[in-house]
């Protein structure tokens, strides 16, 4: 899409809000106008579109406007069917990263042990979620309770939650953090530190590669986005 437009405001409409361009509504790719519950969300989404429409001549991008993108995702995909949203998120607590732990070297071990262990133990507690630790490659089958409360943990969460979360869990590999980063529980930046421990760890033995030191800071940025998203999308 070029980019022509001069000025990008949010109308409130019943209470929902929505985007124009010049004074003309902003459309998904699937033809609907997007309407939001909340104004704080409508607001950033409206922030990154002036400034994405400051440059006169270039063709937006995708990345250019990532709220948008997230939020046409809530509204076009998540809304119409969160059960198969729910249902892939839901998935990642039979083999949450927190719960498979190295079988050695022991301080890496111990590193495990100290930094993930209180997020499970967060689970069992607010969520009355236990799940279980495996050591090394060994598959630990988790109990069914906890499954379906973490399930439904998730089925309750609006679908703009979900779209965040739907970046969240797979970026990390834990539903715990997610949930936990969604709740407010934790900092998106810890949550990715948490997430990256093994490669941390790995990185400060044998040193630094590039690619991975790129790929990482790449999926810091997914999720800060995405606790940034969730955050926003509170109705208001």
């Amino acid at each position: 899409m070029k980019r022509f437009w001069d000025r990008a405001e949010v109308v409130t409409d019943n209470a929902r809000h929505a985007i124009r361009l010049d004074g003309r509504p902003m459309r998904l790719p699937g033809g609907p106008v997007l309407a939001l519950e909340s104004r704080p969300l409508a607001l950033a989404i409206a922030e990154e579109w002036q400034l994405a429409g400051g440059e006169k001549g270039g063709t937006l991008q995708a990345e250019d406007v990532p709220l948008t993108r997230i939020a046409g995702t809530a509204q076009e995909r998540v809304a119409p069917d969160p059960a198969t949203t729910i249902d892939a998120l839901a998935r990642y607590a039979e083999s949450d990263l927190l719960c498979y732990r190295a079988d050695g070297p022991e301080a890496l071990v111990t590193r495990q042990a100290l930094l993930w262990q209180p997020w499970l133990d967060w689970a069992a507690e607010v969520h009355q979620a236990r799940l279980l630790v495996t050591h090394g490659v060994m598959y630990v089958a988790q109990p069914a309770d906890a499954l379906a409360r973490l399930r439904a943990v998730v089925a309750a969460k609006a679908a703009f939650v979900l779209a965040g979360l739907g970046i969240l869990v797979p970026a990390t590999g834990s539903l715990v953090l997610g949930l936990a980063v969604a709740e407010g529980a934790l900092d998106p930046g810890e949550a990715h530190e948490l997430a990256a421990l093994d490669e941390l760890f790995e990185e400060q033995q044998w040193g630094a590669d590039d690619e991975a030191v790129a790929r990482r800071r790449a999926v810091g940025r997914d999720i800060a986005l995405a606790a940034r998203f969730i955050a926003l999308s509170s109705p208001g």
